[in-house]
């Protein structure tokens, strides 16, 4: 039974800004270690599935660097992950929506000729047995299987909400309604849809072809394809995500799956895999995830040699190539090839690869994107008013955004590395924030493209370290 796989991975995340103002979504680093489209990809490979394209299309740079050096199967047994920019093969414009995305590239379910074409999305955080799911979606003998989860009714505005009959059979879909309908009996909860489909393959051809004749249409799958396959009464069905076991897990672990779609998700997702018992499993030697295999030496952690303070970490994860020297770490998420210094203390912060924290400084709730410097001293966390004058991208729950590449001195406005400067004055889901502000953009007496990473070097580390 051959399946072909397409990854939707062409979203601009725009309320993940300024992470998503110069890459794709799913390219945003995850964990320390990965990517979100890791997380995806690691499930189809770990469920035994060989044929996948990676939809591509906003600011795709990034992510295709990523899929061409760490996910290249060489053809070994016929298997492949592609990424298949947007072509325009049935227009000049770019994908109108979901189920658009794949109608216009019809010619790669032809030229595979598979049973099945699994649609997922990439840019979510979770790990799913597909295998499992398709047996399900075969069984039942559907037109097409929706993965269903239930969410608080408070959150499911921002999703599909489903309605299914005894059977599993999808009875009702309303697209990211007003007032979602609860699950019989439980008011405070509705189903939704995981926007991961299955189709039979001469099903969603026939569809997709009616769909774009349709001058009236989204092209979207939430939109329209769904609804009206409901509406006809075709055999669509709810796949119950809850079911769903990835193997080498507990037999009480509980599904995960979360929506990363704005930074305070971003950033409690990413926290939650530095928790004592988290609930999204990394260590699960049977399901690993996959990603870019670096050569960088193992974290360490030193004593400062003057003041013999030996520093502290709790509940935190330090990735490979990472040198703590007597600084303070208090649920903290760095990723690799950072470096924190002397009496440094950062709490409840997500701090991406090539990062450093000076000495003294201290820092709370923070996500700093890739090659940011906080300089010895600084103080960011501490005084609200202060951090919304100074910051430009602060949440309403406190978590300050450090753009990549940017340097926060012990006083005066951020210094933004100058290839940012024109991102993120041109993406309308961050020229705003700017907009009045003083933020000094980098002078050529600190001129650095937000590429050159401010990590680690031996020779800061020494005896004569400042």
């Amino acid at each position: 039974m051959k399946t072909l796989v397409m990854i939707l991975a062409g979203g601009k995340g725009s309320r993940l800004a300024p992470l998503t103002c110069h890459r794709a979504k799913p390219a945003v680093p995850f964990g320390g270690r990965y990517r979100i489209i890791d997380l995806v990809l690691s499930s189809f490979v770990n469920s035994g599935f060989g044929h996948i394209y990676v939809l591509t299309q906003y600011m795709a740079s990034s992510l295709i660097h990523h899929l061409s050096r760490n996910w290249n199967y060489g053809g070994a047994m016929g298997h492949f992950i592609e990424s298949v920019p947007a072509q325009m093969r049935h227009g000049s414009h770019w994908y109108e929506g979901t189920a658009d995305a794949v109608f216009q590239n019809l010619n790669l379910i032809q030229d595979t000729n598979p049973n099945h074409v699994a649609i997922f999305g990439g840019d979510h955080i979770y790990k799913v047995a597909v295998d499992q799911m398709q047996r399900d979606h075969i069984d039942k003998e559907a037109a097409l299987t929706v993965a269903a989860f239930p969410v608080p009714r408070s959150e499911a505005h921002q999703f599909g909400v489903i309605q299914v009959d005894d059977d599993g059979r999808i009875i009702g879909f309303q697209e990211k309604p007003d007032k979602p309908e609860p699950m019989p009996g439980k008011p405070d909860t509705c189903l939704v849809s995981m926007g991961n489909y299955i189709f039979r393959r001469d099903v969603i051809e026939e569809i997709l072809l009616a769909d774009a004749r349709d001058p009236m249409s989204s092209h979207d799958f939430g939109k329209d394809i769904i609804p009206g396959m409901v509406e006809r009464g075709e055999p669509v069905f709810a796949y119950d995500f809850g079911r769903n076991r990835i193997p080498g897990e507990p037999d009480d672990a509980r599904p995960y799956w979360r929506d990363v779609g704005t930074i305070d998700a971003y950033f409690e997702a990413n926290m939650d895999l530095r928790s004592a018992l988290p609930e999204f499993n990394l260590y699960n030697r049977s399901w690993p995830i996959r990603s870019a295999q670096r050569n960088y030496p193992p974290a360490r952690f030193v004593r400062d040699t003057r003041t013999g303070s030996p520093g502290e970490i709790i509940d935190s994860l330090v990735c490979e190539g990472s040198i703590v020297h007597g600084a303070r770490l208090y649920r903290v998420l760095s990723g690799y090839d950072c470096a924190f210094h002397v009496d440094a203390r950062v709490e409840d912060c997500v701090i991406l690869s090539g990062c450093d924290v000076g000495a003294g400084a201290r820092i709370r709730r923070v996500l700093m994107d890739k090659n940011c410097s906080i300089a010895p001293g600084a103080v960011i966390g501490e005084d609200a008013e202060f951090d919304s004058a100074r910051f430009p991208f602060r949440t309403q729950s406190g978590i300050v955004t450090l753009p990549k590449g940017t340097h926060v001195p012990r006083n005066g406005p951020i210094e933004i590395a100058q290839d940012m400067e024109f991102l993120l004055a041109n993406d309308p889901a961050t020229a705003e924030a700017l907009d009045g502000r003083e933020v000094s953009w980098v002078t050529s007496a600190r001129s650095r493209h937000s590429h050159d990473s401010v990590g680690p070097r031996f020779a800061r580390f020494g005896p004569d370290a400042p």
